[in-house]
């Protein structure tokens, strides 16, 4: 059985955990940031994550999904031996680790880039992006999502699928166990599906997951050849339900959840590095069911860094507006101001119930009592008569109650 079946994965973003300079650094050389992320390995544990998923860490011009260079660590964050470090402390603690990939885009410092508007179309870097050199006003290129400093890569050419190859498979042998394929929307799903079986004939463990916002989750699975996408339809429906008191909007997308479940294992989350967070969303109460949701649901789970203490923070759309939800922690938690602790407590509750019923990573669920405010759901096993039920219930305040299959009462919580 995979290593993947029991992961909970605590997701950070790096460059905002340790406090790096993120827009208008200059160039200081070499700060080692690295080891403060180090200090919150045990956290992490007695938090009940088996698993690290880290945000970029690889050189880059400001927010790291710049990059200037996928075989070196960022600066601002250390050297390649502060990531060696930090790989090892996390073996020594049985936790996995995921880092971030950004294979459609490079930033528009990257010297490739630069060497082909120097060299032109005879460059040997030209058809690493698609570069219209002829266009009015000088070279243009294609780019992300009209982002100009993102300059889009060329997944037509070879050359950029070994390049690819290359970076995924040099990481995984320095020691990391997996990767998250940012924007894989965006890429041609047969990049992914002549990329990947390279890499896995030499890291037949390692796990790949696609950042897959809209569309056919299932068919890009299988025309790529990931393991697994972005489950944002359920991140949407668990705020959604909680916000606007409507768990008929759950309940539809769970029954989809299932259908996902019978083709692969979809990536689950309240939170991440690109989103409001939870308790902004929803409050603290309603991060505790929103968390319920994604403790007893089939998937592959990750708590972002954060939530598990009630942080609050509201993604807006301008620069800097992801500075509120991608925040730096104190150097040690013993600098947690301790507003969060019966928040961090109800997680350590909850993944632990989830890593006592292992069987939940394939569970599928089936409404009992449904109603706008009333929500009651049993998960299942896969294969095998264990279940729970999960009683959600928003009519006065806000309640949760799992069960187990006898009755027995294994999680509670009222506010």
């Amino acid at each position: 059985m995979s290593w993947v079946e029991h992961a909970v994965l605590w997701h950070v973003y790096p460059l905002g955990f340790v406090g790096a300079p993120v827009r208008d650094a200059a160039d200081p050389g070499v700060a080692h940031r690295l080891p403060r992320l180090t200090a919150w390995l045990d956290y992490a544990v007695e938090l009940g994550a088996s698993g690290l998923s880290l945000g970029p860490v690889f050189a880059s011009t400001s927010h790291g999904y710049d990059s200037t260079d996928q075989f070196r660590v960022d600066p601002r964050l250390g050297t390649e031996e502060d990531l060696d470090d930090l790989l090892a402390a996390c073996r020594r603690r049985g936790l996995r680790v995921v880092l971030d990939g950004v294979f459609n885009h490079v930033g528009d410092r990257h010297p490739f880039y630069l060497e082909a508007l120097r060299d032109g179309p005879g460059s040997r870097y030209a058809d690493f992006f698609r570069i219209d050199f002829d266009a009015p006003g000088g070279p243009r290129a294609a780019d992300f999502e009209g982002h100009g400093s993102l300059v889009a890569l060329n997944h037509a050419s070879p050359a950029v699928a070994q390049y690819v190859t290359s970076v995924l498979t040099h990481w995984l042998e320095r020691g990391v166990d997996g990767w998250r394929l940012d924007a894989a929307y965006a890429v041609d799903p047969g990049f992914w599906r002549a990329v990947l079986p390279p890499v896995r004939e030499r890291h037949p463990d390692a796990w790949f997951v696609g950042e897959v916002i809209h569309g056919d989750y299932a068919g890009f699975v299988e025309e790529s050849g990931v393991d697994s996408v972005t489950q944002y339809e359920l991140w949407k429906a668990v705020w959604s339900a909680l916000s606007e008191r409507n768990f008929f909007e759950l309940d539809w997308t769970l029954r989809r959840h299932a259908e996902f479940l019978g083709r692969f294992l979809p990536h689950t989350f309240v939170g991440n590095h690109d989103v409001t967070r939870i308790a902004s969303r929803v409050g603290g109460p309603g991060a505790v069911l929103a968390l319920v949701v994604l403790m007893t649901t089939g998937g592959v789970p990750a708590v972002y860094y954060g939530d598990e203490q009630g942080f609050t923070g509201v993604k807006e759309d301008r620069l800097g507006g992801d500075d509120a939800v991608r925040p730096a922690f104190p150097p040690d938690p013993a600098q947690l101001s301790g507003l969060g602790e019966w928040l961090h407590r109800s997680h350590q509750q909850l993944i632990g119930l989830r890593r006592r019923h292992p069987w939940l990573v394939r569970a599928r669920t089936e409404a009992v009592e449904l109603a706008n405010t009333r929500y009651v759901y049993r998960a299942r096993a896969e294969d095998g008569p264990e279940f729970l039920t999960v009683e959600l219930d928003l009519t006065a305040g806000a309640r949760a109650v799992v069960s187990g299959a006898s009755g027995e009462e294994l999680f509670r919580y009222e506010a």
